[in-house]
C-alpha cells in the first residue's frame, strides 16, 4: 500500500475517531443548544430578574390607589388608695376599654409623579426582557464555542496521536537502518526527539480537551458525545455586510434596552420636575368602642382632604431634577456606545469569517501538497537521497497545515455563530430551537393591573 493511500486511510480513521470519542450518539450543534437552553442557569436568572423588574411597574401603580387599614385597640386603667367621690374608701377600681375602626387614605393628584413612574417602571421592565434576550445570545455563543472547542480537541487528539505513532515509526525505521549499517546513531537521535515533542503536543491536547468537555458539560449538563459541527443557520446571515449591521442596528437586544433605558430615564426626569407641583389626597376615618362598664361609644368617623404645595426644600428637589437630567442624558450616551459596539462586533464577526475562509482554502492547498511532499520524501529517503531529518521535518510541516485546517474550520463556526449574535439572531425564536422560549411578558401583563395584596399570580 503507498504512503498517499495510508494517509488518506489514517485521516478517515481520523475523522473517526474524532466523531466516536465520548459515545456513538450523534449530538448536533442543534441538540446541545437545546439542551443548554432548558439548562442555563444564568438564562433562568435573567428570567427571574425580569418577572422582578414587572412588579416595578405594580408598585409604581399603587402610588394612585387607595390604602386602606383597620385598627383594634384597647386599654385597662386602675387605681388604688385614692379616695374620690365614687371611691371614697380608695378601694381598687380598674376599667377596660375597647375601640375598632377604618381609615381610608388616597392620592388623587400627584402632579402627574405617578404617571411618570409608571412609565418608567414599564420601560425598565421592558430592558429586562431584552436583558433576557441578550442572556441568550450569550448563554448560546457560550455553548457553541464550548461545542466547538471539544470537537477540535478530539480532533487535533487524534491527530497528534496519530503523529506520535508516525514518529515511533520513523524511530524504528531508523533503528533497524542502524542496525543494518546503512542509518546513523544522528538519525536515530533525531526522531526520538521529534518522538518526545510529540508526545508532549498530544498529553497537551489531552489536557485541553479535558478543560473543553468540563466547560461544555458546565453548559449543557451532560458529557459530549459524538459531536458534528455541520448546521444549516448560515441562511440567517444576509449577503452583505451593510445588511448585516442594518439588521443589528434594528433589533440586537442590547440596543433595544438601551432605548428602553432612555425612556426609562425621561419618564425619571418628568417624575422629578412633578416634585414642583402641588399634591391633593384625601382621608377618612371610622370607628366605634366600648368600655367594661357597659358604655358604648356608637359610631363616628371623619373625612378631610389636604392640598400641599412645596415652597422650599433645602434645594433637594432641584438636585432631584438636576440628577434625573444628567441620568437622561448618560442613558443617552450609553446608547451611543451600545450602537458602537455593536456594529464593531458585526464587522469584527463578519472579517472573522472572511478570514477563516481564506485560512481553510489556505490549509486545504496546504495539507494537499504536504501529503504529496511526504510521500516524495519517504520514497527519496528509502532511496538514499534524502535524510530521516527531511522525513520528519516533512511530517512536521504536514501535521502543522493539518492544524491549521481544524482551527480554521473552528473559527468558521465560532465566527459564523458570532455574527448571528452580534446581528441579534442568535436566540431560541430565530434558530427555531425545540423549546418553550423564555420570556417575561405574560408575568408582566398579568401583574400590571393586580389590585389585590396577592402573594403570588398566576401567568
Amino acid at each position: 500500500m503507498g504512503f498517499r493511500v495510508k494517509l488518506i486511510v489514517s485521516a478517515l480513521a481520523l475523522g473517526m475517531a474524532a466523531a466516536s470519542v465520548g459515545g456513538a450518539q450523534a449530538q448536533s450543534i442543534t441538540q446541545a443548544l437545546t439542551i443548554a437552553y432548558d439548562h442555563a442557569p444564568d438564562l433562568q436568572a435573567a428570567l427571574l430578574e425580569a418577572k422582578a423588574a414587572a412588579e416595578n411597574v405594580a408598585l409604581a401603580n399603587s402610588g394612585n390607589r387607595p390604602t386602606i387599614g383597620a385598627s383594634v385597640g384597647g386599654t385597662y386603667a386602675w387605681s388604688a388608695g385614692q379616695a374620690s367621690q365614687a371611691n371614697p374608701n380608695g378601694n381598687y377600681v380598674g376599667a377596660s376599654s375597647y375601640t375598632a375602626g377604618l381609615s381610608y387614605n388616597q392620592t388623587i393628584f400627584d402632579n402627574h409623579k405617578t404617571e411618570a413612574q409608571v412609565e418608567a417602571a414599564r420601560a425598565g421592565a421592558e430592558a429586562a426582557e431584552h436583558g433576557i434576550r441578550n442572556t441568550e445570545q450569550n448563554v448560546l455563543l457560550s455553548v457553541v464555542q464550548a461545542y466547538m472547542s471539544v470537537l477540535s480537541g478530539r480532533q487535533l487528539v487524534a491527530l497528534r496521536q496519530e503523529n506520535t505513532s508516525f514518529f515511533q515509526a520513523q524511530l524504528q525505521s531508523a533503528q533497524d537502518r542502524l542496525d543494518v549499517g546503512e542509518g546513523t546513531r544522528i538519525d536515530v537521535a533525531q526522531a526520538q526527539a521529534r518522538l518526545a515533542q510529540g508526545d508532549a503536543s498530544y498529553r497537551a491536547a489531552l489536557s485541553s480537551l479535558e478543560i473543553s468537555q468540563a466547560t461544555f458539560q458546565r453548559y449543557v449538563g451532560a458529557q459530549p458525545q459524538g459531536l458534528n459541527a455541520s448546521h444549516n443557520y448560515g441562511r440567517l446571515i444576509p449577503g452583505n455586510l451593510q445588511a448585516a449591521i442594518a439588521e443589528a442596528e434594528a433589533g440586537h437586544p442590547a440596543i433595544l434596552a438601551a432605548k428602553a433605558a432612555i425612556r426609562a430615564a425621561q419618564a425619571g426626569s418628568d417624575a422629578a420636575d412633578a416634585a414642583f407641583g402641588p399634591n391633593a389626597s384625601v382621608s377618612g376615618q371610622v370607628g366605634t368602642g366600648f368600655s367594661s362598664a357597659g358604655a358604648g361609644q356608637g359610631i363616628s368617623g371623619q373625612f378631610g382632604f389636604q392640598i400641599t404645595v412645596p415652597i422650599y426644600a433645602g434645594g433637594a428637589i432641584g438636585a432631584g431634577v438636576r440628577k434625573a437630567n444628567i441620568e437622561l442624558i448618560k442613558s443617552e450616551v450609553t446608547a451611543m456606545s451600545s450602537y458602537d459596539q455593536i456594529r464593531e462586533a458585526v464587522i469584527s464577526a463578519w472579517a472573522g469569517m472572511q478570514s477563516a475562509d481564506a485560512q481553510i482554502s489556505a490549509a486545504n492547498a496546504a495539507v494537499s501538497a504536504g501529503t504529496t511532499v511526504l510521500d516524495g520524501v519517504i520514497q527519496e529517503r528509502d532511496l538514499g537521497t534524502r535524510t530521516t531529518l527531511d522525513v520528519l521535518n516533512s511530517q512536521a510541516e504536514l501535521t502543522t497545515a493539518r492544524e491549521a485546517l481544524i482551527n480554521a474550520s473552528t473559527n468558521k463556526v465560532v465566527a459564523t455563530f458570532s455574527l448571528l449574535a452580534a446581528m441579534g439572531h442568535l436566540t431560541a425564536r430565530d434558530l427555531g430551537l425545540a423549546v418553550e422560549v423564555k420570556s417575561a411578558v405574560r408575568y408582566n401583563q398579568a401583574v400590571e393591573d393586580v389590585w389585590q395584596e396577592l402573594r403570588t399570580v398566576a401567568e
